[in-house]
């Protein structure tokens, strides 16, 4: 299971740029980044059991990713890793959709 492995490095983040009680920690996570959010939650309470992050909420925003055809140049938004654009091709360029970010933190 990588979502540990991921909470982990959160709570690890977080912890370097903050320094009181942190209540909330706030991710960007694209869908196609391979991560369960539900599973990346379990393991966020374990990863800040201790720390100054125990008790913390874990917002999890997920994002849809985005690819560009290189053949009709049409951008679309991909909910799964099927790169296929509309007009059938299958030269694309993944835009967005990996992404895993902290993109905000509520000190309490």
């Amino acid at each position: 299971m990588h979502e540990l492995a991921i909470a982990e490095s959160v709570v690890s983040a977080v912890l370097e740029r903050t320094g009181g009680r942190v209540s909330v920690v706030r991710l960007r996570v694209g869908r196609l980044a391979g991560v369960v959010p539900d599973a990346l939650m379990f393991c966020f309470e374990l990863a800040a059991a201790g720390t100054a992050l125990e008790g913390a909420a874990l917002e999890i925003e997920e994002r849809a990713g985005e690819a560009r055809c290189r053949d009709c140049d049409s951008r679309f938004s991909m909910r799964d890793a099927f790169l296929l654009c509309d007009c059938g091709s299958a030269d694309v360029e993944l835009l967005s959709g990996r992404e895993l970010q902290v993109t905000s933190v509520e000190v309490a």
